[in-house]
């Protein structure tokens, strides 16, 4: 997280006309790339609107951020630029002053948390950044830059609140007007600071005043939005770590002003949303961004949605592609959830004979709801028991359009099964979903086995239709991996009298299988 403070210089307002004339003689392609500004098929299709992509992420730092310290560190004198550059950053900020200061021959001293990632040290270092790591937050490292900025006569490089650095982020929108000459509608950019959008819109409101700006935050880091609001600086108390590349609690003293007058709308998305839009992008591109690098494309799915706008033209900068590779897992599990693909449901199952069985079917023969028929998966499947009476269970079902998880919650509920929606919930997103299970009393005579089976429509179910109903399911787990086999846990309750019986049952299956009956793991956690 990095909740800048902004300069202590202050600025003479700048005009957009001022502005473009620093933009157009900034000087950013000594070490950055003009990126392409690619059409994403695919989204584009689906949306019905034409939807360009300016890949800031091919960035030598996979990052615009480049050009706004390139631009800020080559206008500095010679006396300045003997003595070296200062930054305190834990992101892409810290690599951009690094590789500057390397391709201008300084010194360049990033100052990071303790907490910094080591992959983002070793980023820095790469570039031959001088790393200082102090203190438990950006705040304890930016006090101590200020300190080191003062005792060694560094100069201090802003991340966003500084009219050279503005004016190099402001080429992106440079490129895309001379890339993409024709209609162009918007152009959304995402904010932390305001660095990049007082750019872009300085550039585009000077040339082309018709197309609109508009900025996109995450809903729990909306700094400029709540100032914008206010009609002043709003100075959030605490930011999503999320997208931690726009996680900025108080935005710039001149990137307020500009954006003030320039920025046309503003546009909130949430965790699950840029999550989709990550998938959207790698789908179009192969290529994997940041959450940050989502936020345009998550609002303009957000905005055509709106405003059921059909043939117009989107600019989205994907403006960064730092993802940690442990993310991953995250993003993929939330981004069905975020397209709506994937609904999810806690349901109540009368413990009886058969019902566990009739659930599958009745998920199976679910109506369309005026959507196309589609044959719905079952991605998510977790049960323990622990009621003689009734069994809860939650599961994920995929689904044919949006909006639709109230209308399957229903339906099952008409026929005896009650359903509770947590599509929207997060606890039940972040947490319960990985919490279901553990001790039961019920579960006698438990016998554990792992299955792996082919991964196709309806494999789930056929693979239930071969368990014999006189052996009771007391466990279930599954979860589609988007891999070609299915993994199944399951716990059958079998007398140890039928045993002879039971193996002879699970030689008869086609699904590769091992018994977990004796791990130690499952008697601490799910044996009673």
């Amino acid at each position: 997280m990095e909740a800048y403070h902004s300069s202590p210089m202050k600025t003479s307002h700048l005009t957009p006309a001022d502005y473009l004339i620093k933009i157009l003689t900034a000087r950013v392609y000594d070490v950055a790339v003009e990126s392409p500004l690619e059409l994403a098929p695919s989204l584009s299709t689906r949306l019905n609107n034409t939807v360009l992509l300016k890949r800031e992420d091919q960035q030598p730092v996979h990052s615009f951020k480049l050009r706004g310290a390139y631009n800020k560190m080559a206008h500095l004198t010679p006396a300045q630029l003997k003595k070296g550059v200062i930054c305190a950053s834990a992101g892409n900020h810290a690599q951009g002053v690094a590789l500057s200061a390397q391709r201008l021959g300084t010194r360049a001293v990033i100052v990071m948390p303790t907490t910094t990632p080591m992959l983002k040290v070793d980023a820095v270092r790469s570039f031959g950044g001088e790393v200082v790591l102090f203190g438990d937050s950006y705040s304890d490292a930016y006090t101590h830059s200020v300190e080191l900025e003062k005792k060694e006569g560094l100069t201090f490089v802003h991340p966003f609140d500084d009219p050279d650095v503005i004016a190099g982020q402001g080429t992106i929108a440079m490129e895309i007007l001379r890339q993409h000459q024709g209609r162009l509608d918007a152009v959304f950019v995402a904010i932390g600071g305001g660095g990049l959008i007082s750019g872009v819109a300085n550039y585009i409101k000077a040339l082309r005043p018709e197309i609109k700006v508009i900025g996109v935050q995450m809903n729990d880091s909306d700094a400029m939005a709540q100032s914008a609001a206010a009609k002043k600086r709003v100075t959030l108390a605490d930011v999503g770590l999320f997208s931690d590349g726009t996680a900025v609690k108080l935005v710039g003293e001149e990137t307020f002003r500009v954006a003030s007058n320039l920025v046309d709308d503003y546009i909130l998305v949430d965790t699950d949303a840029v999550c989709a839009a990550i998938k959207d992008v790698f789908a179009d591109t192969r290529s994997i961004v940041e959450p940050a690098g989502a936020l345009a494309v998550a609002a303009i799915k957000q905005y055509v949605a709106q405003h059921k706008c059909k043939g117009h033209t989107f600019a989205a900068i994907l403006c960064g592609a730092n993802m940690n590779f442990d993310r991953l897992r995250f993003v993929a599990e939330r981004a069905e959830v975020g397209e709506e693909r994937e609904a999810l449901f806690a349901v109540s199952i009368p413990e009886e004979r058969g019902s566990f069985r009739r659930f599958c079917e009745l998920i199976g023969d679910l109506p369309n709801f005026g959507g196309p028929k589609t044959l719905r998966n079952v991605t998510e499947f977790n049960y323990r028991i622990s009621d003689a009476h009734k069994a809860n269970v939650f599961v994920g079902l995929t689904t044919a359009a949006k909006g639709e998880s109230g209308k399957i919650a229903a339906h099952l509920s008409k026929h005896r099964f009650e359903a509770l929606d947590l599509t929207h919930d997060e606890l039940a997103k972040e947490h319960i979903r990985h919490m279901v299970g553990g001790h039961s009393a019920l579960a006698k005579d438990e016998r554990l086995l792992r299955f792996v089976f082919p991964e196709r429509p309806g494999a789930l179910l056929k693979f239930l239709s071969l368990m014999r109903p006189g052996w009771n399911i007391s466990l279930f787990h599954y979860r589609n991996q988007g891999a070609d086999y299915g993994r199944i846990l399951v716990g059958l309750q079998v007398p140890a009298s039928e045993n002879t019986e039971f193996t002879e049952f699970l030689q008869t299956l086609d699904f590769p299988y091992v018994e977990e009956t004796a791990n130690p793991v499952f008697k601490m956690f799910l044996q009673e």
